[in-house]
């Protein structure tokens, strides 16, 4: 700010070496101030891998912004972007948009995974389910010839065993 206000006495002189030389000042300041940002706070992964530089006024912000080459050179060495009082707010609230995108971004994928885990299981359950109903369908037949082949011998058997009793019981009587 000092470098600012600097700046601002000089252009109320209106002496153009003096604005030159506190111009330059102030961009030596700000860019300095940039690294000093860079290398504090921009730690990937710990960190997102830009930082955000809020310039307190209306006007410090656009004597860097309407200096193309200053503001490009922030953002492409140190990864700093800048903001001033109007912007800080957009900036934050476009950053908190992306961050909740990417958080839905991420449980998407977990959703997606487990997905893919229970598709797998149920195959598997699948596998499961359909041979324990072949055993099924096989008791079952093993069921019906017991029951009715087996019966039916069974049943015939004994045919042969009360036939004679009644034939006996026949001929005592008779006699």
């Amino acid at each position: 700010m000092e470098d600012y206000q600097r700046l601002q006495m000089a252009l109320e002189s209106n002496d153009s070496l003096e604005i030159d030389k506190t111009r330059k000042a102030l961009f030596n300041a700000v860019k300095a101030q940039a690294k000093s940002i860079s290398e504090k706070y921009i730690v990937p992964p710990k960190t997102t891998d830009f930082a955000i530089m809020f310039l307190p006024t209306e006007g410090l912000f656009m004597e860097v912004v309407n200096n193309p080459e200053l503001y490009e050179q922030i953002s492409r060495d140190y990864k700093v972007n800048v903001t001033g009082p109007t912007t800080m707010t957009a900036v934050l609230n476009s950053l908190q948009m992306g961050f909740k995108t990417l958080a839905v971004q991420k449980r998407s994928a977990e959703v997606w995974e487990i997905l893919g885990a229970v598709k797998q299981e149920f195959d598997k359950f699948g596998d499961v389910l359909e041979a324990t109903q072949q055993r099924l369908d096989q008791a079952n037949k093993e069921l019906d010839k017991l029951v009715g082949v087996r019966t039916r011998q069974i049943q015939r058997k004994l045919k042969d065993v009360q036939t004679p009793a009644k034939e006996l019981s026949e001929k005592i009587f008779d006699a």
